[in-house]
C-alpha cells in the first residue's frame, strides 16, 4: 500500500512537473485514488470480518429479524388457520400383551 502511494505520487509530481497535468487535475487525481484504495480496504476489511463471525458461529441481526418475522407469521396461520379450531380425534394406539409361558420348575 505504501509502495502504491509512493509510486502514484512520483508519476503524479513527474507529470506535474512537466506540464502535463495541473495541479487541480494532479489533486483530483490523488483524490479519485484515495477513494478507490479506502473502498478496496474497506471491502476487504468486511470480508474478513465476515469469514471470521461465521466461523465463531454468529447470526446477523438481520438473519435474526427475518427468522423473527417468519416465526410470527407461522404463529399467525396456526392461529387462524381451520385445523386449530377443529379438535383432532387420534385412536390409542394398540398395545401387543407379552404372551406368558409357563416355567416348569425342575426339583
Amino acid at each position: 500500500m505504501a509502495n502504491d502511494l509512493l509510486s502514484a505520487l512520483r508519476t503524479y509530481l513527474t507529470k506535474l512537473s512537466s506540464g502535463e497535468k495541473s495541479p487541480q487535475e494532479v489533486a483530483a487525481a490523488l483524490n479519485h485514488w484515495a477513494k478507490e484504495s479506502g473502498e478496496a480496504i474497506k471491502a476487504r476489511v468486511e470480508e474478513e470480518v465476515k469469514t471470521s463471525v461465521k466461523k465463531m458461529g454468529f447470526a446477523k441481526q438481520e438473519d435474526l429479524d427475518r427468522l423473527a418475522r417468519e416465526v410470527e407469521l407461522l404463529k399467525t396461520r396456526l392461529v387462524t388457520s381451520p385445523r386449530a379450531t377443529k379438535p383432532v380425534k387420534r385412536k390409542a394406539p394398540v398395545k401387543k400383551s407379552a404372551t406368558k409361558k409357563s416355567v416348569s420348575k425342575k426339583k
